[in-house]
């Protein structure tokens, strides 16, 4: 069972999420807190396997739980806003996904899947330029070395034959110092 912690200031946001996740067999969510500050101390307390964390809320803000957190557990980032500093520092900071929270429930429960499979869901649609100055930061393996900013991350399978792949989520290494060789395109 993958133990969820939701961390975001709107009540009606954590209870929508709570709703879905709860609705998946394989998941649970045993915490909720309307700060950064008590998702930090609930996360502490009750050692979720995933933390859902909002950019904007009173006391820490997401970016500050992401860095708190991600050294012993998975921290996704939801939020409103796809704004590129927020997206590099949440990565930097060591998240292990990063949604839009219009990108809907399915992408929710994928996120959290991917996480907890040692990747990284990144919500179709943010800037792959800014995703690409963290990649360079690491020790990136010199299957993707050749990324060139685009749509999606240059990989040795060859480019889907549909151009609705632009809009998919990317996957990358959850946690680590190197982006995985692995990539792999979700749908909505």
């Amino acid at each position: 069972m993958i133990r969820i912690l939701i961390a975001d200031d709107q009540d009606d946001i954590r209870s929508g999420f709570r709703l879905v996740l709860d609705s998946q067999p394989d998941m649970t969510v045993v915490g909720e807190a309307a700060d950064g500050t008590t998702a930090v101390a609930k996360a502490r307390e009750l050692a979720p396997d995933v933390v859902l964390a909002d950019i904007r809320m009173p006391g820490l803000d997401g970016l500050e739980v992401t860095r708190l957190l991600a050294a012993t557990t998975k921290v996704i980032v939801v939020t409103t806003f796809d704004l590129d500093d927020y997206v590099h520092t949440a990565l930097r900071n060591g998240a292990c996904g990063f949604l839009l929270k219009r990108s809907g429930p399915t992408l929710l429960i994928e996120a959290v899947r991917a996480a907890m499979a040692g990747d990284t869901l990144l919500a179709a649609g943010l800037p792959a330029d800014t995703i690409l100055v963290e990649a360079s930061r690491r020790a990136v393996p010199s299957s993707i070395a050749g990324y060139r900013p685009g749509p999606r991350w240059a990989s040795s399978a060859p480019p889907p034959a549909d151009s609705a792949s632009a809009s998919r989520p990317r996957r990358r290494h959850c946690g680590g110092p190197r982006l995985s060789t692995r990539h792999r395109h979700v749908e909505d």
